[in-house]
């Protein structure tokens, strides 16, 4: 009898570490599929802009992105439905549409993010740039051709995820930031108003598109769903938006640190100058290191994510759902090689981006109100108002977003 006890506690034990490693697998995969190349880029650019007064909009963001995080995932988890299939439910063939523009979406910001790796190569080891490209989708295919893809995939994120915070950490350190004047600018902004477009733009980038739902979507696969396991979904949620945040504030305060004292960016590549401009070469090497890790935890997030759209809506994806994964890195690495940096198609990916956000939480928000999708759960009113305003925002920025697309034509 003490055996057999003894036995399920060991069981028991070996399951809440397993849990634990994929609620914050969940957790950095999402985290790491939103701080890509684009994500340091817009955080350097915006604070070389704001300075100081940009903490203001990072603090609304992280606040935003809580709203959005928690609605998305409590639907997703509670329901244990994917984001598409939970779109068909709120009405016949919307999945279709939001399956298609996520997957689209994804296949062109894995275009970016195989670039963004390619030249973190080319920082760190001098590698030709094409050369770059190819060895970037093929670290990518590597981990989607191992037979435990999905543990290999949580435990990778993981480490990327606090490999680039750890490196980040230390070169914001070394910039010495004027942290008390962002303390109160994050308070007292100049000129609010002016902060608009970059909060709406960097929330897009921490929420839009595939991002918000590649967790959940984690999460079903792992069989953490259903109301008894909202406290587990809340709490990965919470570390990936946590992860997020104090990512973006350690890059705001290395740009921070290397403006306030007068220094220009480079316009051409203003986050790798940054880290260079803090600690030299070193810095710049450190910044090879923090942009492989993004960008080689985005490919990984956009196309297991961008998948996980489809295999609901077709049996041979499901059945062959890793094959697809590295279908995917493969074309966006092989558009990579031919293209190089395909500049129309990341405008129009940034305009589906700013598009898909509103679409897929007005869904969900709709979804919460429906008992074939959460049954008997009770979703909190406040996010659901919040939620609201926010659908609100982002889809009057994202229709003046097709602006950016015209001007291709």
């Amino acid at each position: 009898m003490e055996l057999k006890q003894k036995k399920i506690s060991e069981n028991h034990v070996k399951e809440k570490k397993s849990n634990i490693v994929v609620l914050l697998g969940a957790a950095f995969l999402m985290a790491t599929s939103a701080i890509g190349p684009g994500f340091l880029t817009q955080t350097a650019k915006f604070t070389e802009q704001y300075g100081a007064s940009l903490g203001f909009g990072i603090a609304v963001c992280v606040i935003m992105t809580l709203v959005v995080q928690l609605n998305i995932w409590r639907i997703i988890g509670v329901s244990g439905m994917r984001g598409q299939d939970i779109a068909n439910k709120v009405m016949p063939g919307l999945g279709y549409l939001i399956a298609f523009l996520v997957s689209l979406g994804g296949l062109v910001f894995n275009i970016g993010n195989v670039g963004g790796a390619a030249l973190a190569l080319n920082v760190l080891l001098g590698m030709d740039v094409k050369l770059a490209i190819v060895a970037s989708g093929i670290l990518g295919i590597l981990l989607f051709s191992s037979k435990n893809a999905m543990t290999a995939m949580d435990k990778l994120t993981n480490v990327l995820g606090i490999t680039m915070i750890l490196f980040t950490g230390v070169v914001a350190f070394v910039s010495q930031p004027p942290v008390g004047e962002a303390a109160i600018r994050t308070i007292a902004p100049y000129n609010p108003n002016s902060l608009i477009f970059p909060i709406i733009t960097l929330l897009g980038g921490s929420v839009g598109g595939y991002i918000t739902f590649s967790g959940g979507h984690r999460l079903i696969d792992a069989n953490i769903t259903g109301k008894e396991n909202i406290k587990e979904v809340d709490k990965s949620a919470l570390m990936g938006i946590a992860a997020t945040s104090v990512m973006r504030v350690l890059f705001f305060l290395v740009v921070l640190g290397v403006i306030s004292k007068g220094v220009t960016l480079d316009p051409t590549n203003p986050a790798a100058d940054s880290f260079m401009k803090a600690a030299g070469n070193t810095g710049y090497k450190f910044f090879g290191i923090v942009l492989l890790a993004a960008s080689i935890s985005s490919v990984i997030g956009a196309a297991y994510t961008s998948i996980s759209f489809l295999k609901t809506l077709n049996k041979t994806v499901e059945k062959y759902e890793n094959q697809f994964i590295i279908g995917l890195i493969a074309l966006s690495t092989a558009i990579m090689t031919f293209l190089g940096q395909p500049a129309n198609l990341l405008v129009v990916a940034g305009s589906l981006n700013g598009l898909i956000l509103p679409l897929t939480l007005g869904t969900i928000l709709v979804a919460s109100r429906k008992k074939e999708v959460v049954g008997d759960y009770k979703h909190p009113l406040w996010l659901i108002i919040l939620g609201i305003i926010i659908v609100i925002a982002t889809a009057y920025t994202g229709v003046l977003s097709l602006k950016s697309i015209a001007a291709l034509f």
